[in-house]
């Protein structure tokens, strides 16, 4: 039901989005295009900047925003009051419906995202509903209006525009991925200080500048944008690539014949899902993942090869040496130390553990028992339960649990299936 429930609720986002958009399109068809050539500048620059998108390797639900001049486009267009001196005629309906045109036109052959498409949407309409009545009304040609503090009502505007597109970005990754909404929403709140700001600083520069200098600002000011997005590009290209090396090595225990194969994988999106439903940042399930992925990477050290690479039927003492065996083998591999800290303490008692290792620890021990003949998800889930005493944090059985009872979490099968 939980799962039922929150497709209703991304689809209800979906809805309002498509809802928004034929409005808009309706309303500017009938009443026509204001001022078609700013429009045309506004729309082409949100097109280029859509077209620029790359789409990542490891794009998911919340995944930060990849078209940051298009981002700043549609911001700028939604909160401009004036051309070169002259008002704007242009309301929120336009600015709806030439952000929708221009990134479906940027976009074709490689269509946004969903959820990418939507907060789009939603995000323009709110920012351009906030300002377009009050510069409609006349409400900005008094204080503080055109004084001094007028870059301040935009800043306003702006602010509570990222506060709305963060809680929005919040939800459908909580709704997509499950977790507890906190974490999710401090997350989207922490990105605001990277590319974010680079976007909303532009945005209202953007507006300002084509307010006094008229249209030939938009190509100078988002020029820095653009170069910012090339090397943003690099960066998570660097970060997919640096995924792929962990994930190779990861593999090595499996080509070996130490492990079955894709049980690192398993463990490793069963603990990110579970590291999620803790409240974990994404650094924190970033070093939990690649703890997941080599936690048995320490099984290269053995002589002889532990039976179908199952540590949880080991005695305690051997589980710690293949685990510290481990911990040294992930720290000449340049992996920054707190994974390879995770790698080493996962076999220690869980109270002298830090969550991340816990996790693992839980989540690997679940995996090998489901491996074993005869045990199926609800046997492990009872014998991770017997063990809490000892072996496992209640509240780690506790959320995986959780996580299992949704599905399994991203790329993990359907357990349910089994449990019925």
């Amino acid at each position: 039901m939980t799962g039922r429930h929150d497709g209703l609720l991304v689809r209800s986002v979906h809805g309002a989005a498509v809802a928004l958009a034929l409005a808009a399109l309706a309303r500017t068809a009938w009443h026509g295009l204001a001022q078609p050539r700013v429009a045309l500048a506004y729309g082409l620059l949100i097109a280029v900047g859509e077209a620029a998108r790359r789409r990542r390797p490891t794009a998911g639900p919340g995944d930060r925003q990849t078209a940051p001049v298009g981002a700043a486009g549609a911001l700028s267009y939604a909160l401009l009051g004036e051309i070169g001196g002259q008002p704007s005629a242009h309301g929120a309906p336009q600015v709806v419906a030439v952000v929708l045109a221009a990134t479906l036109a940027g976009a074709i052959g490689r269509p946004p995202a969903r959820d990418h498409l939507a907060r789009r949407l939603l995000t323009t309409a709110f920012a351009a509903v906030c300002f377009q009545p009050l510069h409609h009304s006349g409400a900005l040609d008094h204080w503080p209006g055109h004084g001094p503090a007028y870059a301040f009502v935009l800043l306003l505007v702006l602010a509570l525009t990222t506060l709305f597109d963060a809680v929005l970005a919040a939800a459908l990754t909580l709704l997509r991925t499950g977790g507890p909404y906190g974490p999710a929403l401090r997350d989207e709140l922490r990105a605001l200080a990277g590319i974010g700001t680079a976007i909303c600083a532009t945005g209202i520069v953007m507006a300002l500048a084509v307010g006094v200098a008229g249209l030939w600002a938009l190509p100078v000011f988002c020029l820095p944008l653009l170069l910012t997005q090339l090397s943003f590009h690099r960066y998570t290209a660097v970060r997919a690539t640096y995924h792929q090396t962990i994930a190779s090595l990861a593999r090595s225990t499996e080509i070996a014949g130490h492990t079955p194969a894709g049980h690192a994988r398993r463990v490793a999106a069963l603990s990110r899902a579970t590291g999620r439903e803790l409240g974990l940042s994404e650094t924190g399930l970033t070093v939990l993942e690649y703890a997941a992925l080599m936690h048995d990477i320490g099984q290269l050290s053995l002589l002889d090869p532990v039976p179908a690479g199952a540590t949880e039927p080991l005695p305690p003492e051997q589980r710690r040496r293949i685990a510290l065996l481990g911990g040294a083998v992930v720290r000449r591999t340049g992996v920054p130390s707190d994974v390879a800290v995770v790698v080493e303490r996962q076999a220690a008692p869980y109270r002298e553990q830090p969550l991340a290792a816990r996790i693992v620890r839980t989540v690997n021990a679940y995996e090998d028992l489901v491996g074993e003949s005869g045990c199926g998800p609800l046997c492990a889930l009872e014998r991770l339960r017997l063990d809490t005493a000892r072996e496992h944090d209640p509240q780690v059985v506790a959320a995986l649990a959780g996580v299992l009872a949704r599905g399994g979490g991203p790329g993990v099968p359907d357990q349910r299936q089994d449990q019925r």
